[in-house]
């Protein structure tokens, strides 16, 4: 089973690194140490440690959204780049999630996430790749799945970015399921003709809920952990949308650190089929992610407040972080320190 790490960062669009921005430097990083895949995400909503709110309601939002860059590869190509990205962040958050590639290693009960990167034009018996990922994935018993439009990132090994009046073909996307070790076999076993040249990564987690139901308590062992709410643009809570309803109470509280709501363009939440937003929708049903990195003491203060939000709906996960590294004001909170000999 090869091991692999992903790395993500956490900030916001025009933060800078020196006279540059921030994203891309990191991105310029990345392509320079030839990591083997990145993206690089826009959210919709956010908080971070600094209490300052961004949200796509907002004028604000256009000129400063939340992102996220997540890279994958090796342990110790992530390990050494996550050492260079750490002393470029100003203000943000870093972490660093143990994993591993199929197909080896799949197989059982367990719940895994399962990850690929594609790029917008990529097509599958001329259907859109994501459409066809996402509906193995649905039909193979996975309890949700979602596809995320990059804005830039790498494929292999170069940096494509986005731009005004292009097609933008070539900037990757970015396809995330979680399922059985067993369904995510059988998944990469029948699309691995098809996308010969893929490369998948699967991390174990934990399901707490899946449509509104408790599932399994949530795993708090080691000191950080990712806690993830599957949501979608249509999806409540006393008429508000769960995820701008969780973001609110997070930042209210008197314990969370963060979080970062992120807008799928396709997906799933078990038993509905993949689906998109269609033209004449009156609200929006595409899924909607949030996810809160934070540590152990927090991710379990953090906890009843997303088990109260999804009492009716909403796949919740939770997961290990190997390391997480957050900084702001100066200070710099938490560590990188894989515990293997590695560390930033």
């Amino acid at each position: 089973m090869t091991a692999v790490l992903t790395l993500t960062a956490y900030f916001a669009e025009r933060e800078r690194s020196g006279d540059r921005f921030l994203a891309d430097a990191v991105l310029d990083l990345i392509e320079r140490r030839r990591v083997g895949s990145s993206v690089m995400l826009r959210g919709i909503a956010s908080f971070g440690p600094t209490q300052v709110s961004r949200s796509d309601r907002s004028l604000s939002l256009s000129e400063d959204p939340p992102v996220t860059i997540t890279a994958v590869d090796t342990a110790d190509r992530i390990t050494a780049v996550a050492d260079e990205v750490a002393t470029l962040i100003g203000r943000g958050v870093v972490t660093v999630q143990r994993g591993f590639a199929p197909p080896a290693g799949l197989g059982g009960d367990g719940a895994v996430r399962l990850s690929l990167q594609l790029t917008r034009r990529h097509r599958i018996a001329g259907v859109p790749g994501y459409v066809v990922v996402c509906e193995l994935m649905h039909r193979h018993g996975f309890v949700g799945a979602e596809a995320y439009l990059g804005v830039d990132g790498t494929v292999g090994d170069e940096r494509r970015r986005a731009r005004f009046f292009s097609r933008n073909a070539e900037v990757p996307l970015s396809i995330v399921g979680v399922g059985t070790g067993a369904q995510a076999a059988a998944v990469v076993d029948e699309l691995a003709a098809l996308l010969p040249a893929a490369s998948w990564t699967a991390e174990p987690l934990v399901v707490c809920k899946t449509g509104g139901r408790a599932v399994t308590e949530p795993v708090i062992e080691g000191p950080f952990h990712a806690l993830t709410v599957h949501t979608s643009e249509s999806s409540r809570h006393a008429g508000r949308p769960i995820h701008r309803a969780l973001i609110q109470r997070l930042k209210e509280s008197d314990h969370a650190s963060g979080a970062t709501a992120l807008r799928a363009i396709w997906g799933f939440r078990a038993p509905e089929p993949p689906h998109g937003d269609r033209l004449g929708q009156l609200v929006r049903h595409v899924p909607v992610t949030t996810v809160i990195v934070d540590t152990a003491a927090n991710i379990a203060a953090t906890y009843p407040i997303v088990d109260e939000l999804t009492a009716e709906e909403g796949l919740v996960t939770i997961g290990a972080l190997a390391g997480m590294l957050e900084r702001h004001s100066g200070q710099a909170h938490g560590t990188l320190d894989l515990g293997d000999g590695t560390s930033t």
